[in-house]
């Protein structure tokens, strides 16, 4: 008998739903919920039609974080086993954070370790007025390693030095103010708020959202001198692109 699958995948016209679909366990991830979101990615980051992407969680949670079960199997593990499956969930997250596609975050419940760092590499996160979140890793002795590059990228040091040492849970206002969310609802207005933004994004050009994400990562952490170069490139390639001439001209027709 095949194990069921951890997460749930639909397609809405070029939106593709993931759905985190563990429950019972508020959706913690486990090595299968992995090795499953990794295979996804993979997948929609070479799917031509896609144009964005929707990740929440089933029941009563977004993301828990780490399975408890699974952390029990890592009290046991060598240490060549433990790097495994930290590079294991590393990959994960890069797969996600490097997608083409503009993806969104969906939060209700418990977001906590992973789960807020699943909040960390989406573009847009939109969260339930009753989110919690927390990077609660040092409670149990250990640290948020793998999602800590994502995490300072979206809130900056300060705020992260203070939340990776207390291990405090934030609600989802604190978690605005910080950054990792972009936008805080009641919790009947979390679909709606999610569909705004992808009518909104559907009115631009796909190629030009891509290379938008790609230029971010591309100038992250560089100084100006470094940057401008790279800047100018950009835009001029953009500027000549196909998908720029057609989306410009149609503008300029409107005026």
């Amino acid at each position: 008998m095949s194990t069921p699958s951890t997460i749930q995948v639909s397609r809405i016209a070029n939106v593709e739903y993931v759905t985190l679909f563990r429950p019972e366990v508020r959706n913690a991830f486990n090595e299968q919920v992995i090795t499953e979101m990794t295979s996804w990615a993979a997948r929609a980051a070479v799917d031509r039609e896609l144009r964005a992407v929707v990740i929440s969680g089933a029941g009563p949670s977004f993301c828990a974080g780490a399975d408890l079960a699974w952390m029990a199997k890592m009290a046991d593990y060598s240490r060549e086993e433990n790097l495994r499956d930290a590079r294991a969930a590393a990959g994960m997250f890069a797969a996600i954070d490097t997608l083409p596609v503009p993806v969104i975050a969906q939060i209700h419940g418990a977001a906590l370790g992973g789960g807020a760092g699943l909040a960390a590499v989406a573009d847009i996160a939109v969260a339930s007025e009753d989110a919690m979140f927390g990077f609660t890793e040092v409670k149990l002795g250990l640290i948020p390693a793998v999602i800590a590059p994502y995490v300072v990228a979206k809130i900056g040091q300060s705020a992260a030095r203070e939340l990776f040492i207390t291990g405090w849970r934030f609600d989802a206002s604190h978690a605005k103010e910080i950054g990792l969310v972009h936008a805080v609802v009641q919790p009947g207005d979390l679909t709606q708020t999610v569909n705004k933004y992808l009518q909104e994004l559907a009115r631009n050009g796909p190629e030009a959202m891509a290379a938008a994400k790609a230029l971010l990562r591309r100038i992250a952490n560089r100084t100006i001198d470094d940057v401008v170069p790279v800047t100018a490139e950009a835009i001029a390639e953009r500027r000549v692109s196909a998908e720029a001439q057609k989306l410009m001209k149609g503008f300029l027709e409107k005026k």
